[in-house]
């Protein structure tokens, strides 16, 4: 049977957002990557509600981008070794 977990492409690997508890050591995987970019009108949003919702969201990458929030990417396994 196939599982899906989802993980994060940074410097040529692929970190994964949780530990699979039942997938042995070793096991071939295959990695899709979804497409990147998103069709708004497919889900309900027009053009004036995406750029309100940009602008409103542009007030949060000062913080999202900073060294610190790092930690967040991931939060799960550093949780783990605490």
């Amino acid at each position: 049977m196939s599982k899906s977990i989802g993980g994060i492409y940074r410097d040529g690997k692929v970190e994964l957002t949780e530990v699979p508890l039942d997938v042995p050591e070793g096991a071939r995987v295959m990695v899709t990557f979804p497409e990147t970019t998103r069709n708004l009108r497919e889900r309900g949003i027009d053009e004036a509600q995406a750029a309100d919702l940009r602008a409103r969201l542009r007030a949060f990458a000062e913080d999202w981008e900073s060294p610190e929030m790092d930690i967040y990417d991931n939060y799960d396994k550093i949780k783990s070794g605490l």
